[in-house]
């Protein structure tokens, strides 16, 4: 099945807000073998939503539009597609019935605007909303599928996974081939490295598929293999992710949704270890990943933001003859700090981050970008260099996972190359 993605909004277009729905979509198609072929994001115009449905039609089996499906006079979706397949608007006294039930959940009264949401074209099945006061649509016509969803991410998220892939699964469920889908997450090396170090990629995939995505974490490898079962699919994936591993495997932290802040939290609390964190040119983030995971304080027990010279000092015991001599930003004082926590806390291990974020603080000998980060246990301590780019919250994003990076392969005993 072939699936074209549709996206109403004025404000998407503008830049006011980003289309984060389309890449949760696109990725929950493909794991039901679905392809997506095309995705195009238009504005809350009549005209301009009735072509992009007919073209949609005319070259897809599945549609899925989102946005446009609000109270308000900008959002036509519903009236356009009442149009489009030629079905008057009916109340559907079970929406109806949602809507006024969320309303006095909220103590607020309702008004004829909302009840009006409850419409819903007569040839359509509605997605019932339990976040939202706005319906989805369903339509099968001609051997085709035609979903209608909020843009609103959450409300849509729930529809999406509660009905709308369960039905479109059970419609895909005959076919030739099965496809899987593996992303091996990397980190610490660019792409052009990596792709280098897996030498003859066809050979590598022998008929499968592999995308290389980088961001400023790192790069996801996405692998695509398809078999006459879901055995034979997953079994070829298993080939190539081995052969990967093989080839790159200190630099792959995870698969597939797994973030590094994550398998850090596992390997910690598999060993029943506790860690500690002083942060400077970070402000924190590297505490706030580490928090964001359930059961963080199983082995988080403090993170410090010690950004002054005075703070290093004061709260991590570093020398002032260190930072007068190396200077704030060096391999000497990050190691410190690392130290410094640890013996503070009384935690395990100590983790710090010392460097220069920019636009401005850089100089010949200590350049924007410039990071230094430190990690000890009870009898080792190490720290490494690292020079990223000019752009400031980049260079926050990428210490951070520089960081948590080191950290694991400290755990792991692999080195940091």
């Amino acid at each position: 099945m072939k699936a074209y993605l549709i996206t109403i909004g004025d404000e998407i277009l503008i830049g006011q807000t980003v289309n984060t729905n389309v890449s949760f979509i696109g990725e929950k198609l493909t794991e039901i073998d679905v392809q997506v072929i095309k995705s195009t994001v238009i504005a809350d115009d009549h005209n301009i939503i009735i072509d992009e449905f007919k073209e949609a039609f005319s070259k897809a089996d599945v549609i899925i539009v989102t946005g446009g499906l609000g109270p308000t006079h900008d959002d036509v979706t519903k009236k356009c597609i009442s149009e489009f397949f030629n079905s008057e608007l009916v109340m559907n006294e079970s929406i109806l019935s949602d809507v006024k039930e969320l309303f006095i959940k909220r103590g607020r009264e309702i008004t004829k605007i909302n009840e009006e949401q409850a419409l819903i074209p007569k040839i359509a099945k509605a997605i019932r909303n339990p976040n939202g006061t706005a319906p989805g649509i369903y339509i099968e016509k001609e051997g085709k599928v035609f979903v209608a969803m909020p843009g609103v991410p959450f409300e849509m998220h729930y529809m999406l996974e509660e009905n709308v892939i369960p039905a479109l699964s059970e419609l895909n469920s005959v076919k030739v081939e099965t496809s899987k889908t593996l992303n091996l997450l990397t980190t610490g090396i660019p792409e052009s490295f990596l792709y280098q170090r897996l030498g003859d990629i066809d050979e590598l995939l022998n008929g499968s598929r592999l995308a290389f995505l980088p961001n400023q974490f790192g790069v996801k490898m996405r692998i695509t293999s398809k078999g006459k079962t879901e055995e034979e699919a997953s079994n070829k994936l298993l080939e190539i992710e081995q052969k990967i591993r093989s080839l790159v495997g200190r630099y792959v932290y995870g698969k597939n949704n797994d973030s590094l802040e994550e398998v850090i939290a596992k390997l910690l609390v598999d060993r029943g270890l506790k860690l500690s964190v002083a942060e400077s040119c970070t402000g924190g983030l590297i505490s706030n990943r580490l928090t964001n995971i359930p059961g963080s304080s199983a082995f988080f027990e403090r993170g410090l933001i010690t950004y002054s010279n005075g703070a290093k000092v004061e709260h991590l015991n570093v020398s002032e003859d260190a930072i007068a001599e190396f200077g704030a930003v060096s391999l000497q004082v990050a190691q410190q700090m690392a130290e410094g926590i640890r013996a503070v806390s009384g935690t395990d291990l100590g983790l710090a981050v010392t460097g220069i974020m920019g636009p401005g603080g850089g100089s010949a000998d200590k350049p924007i970008g410039l990071v230094y980060i430190g990690v000890c246990d009870n009898s080792v301590v190490t720290a490494k260099e690292f020079k990223f780019g000019d752009n400031r919250l980049l260079n926050k994003d990428r210490t951070s996972q520089a960081a948590l990076e080191m950290l694991r392969r400290f755990l792991l005993g692999i080195p940091n190359d």
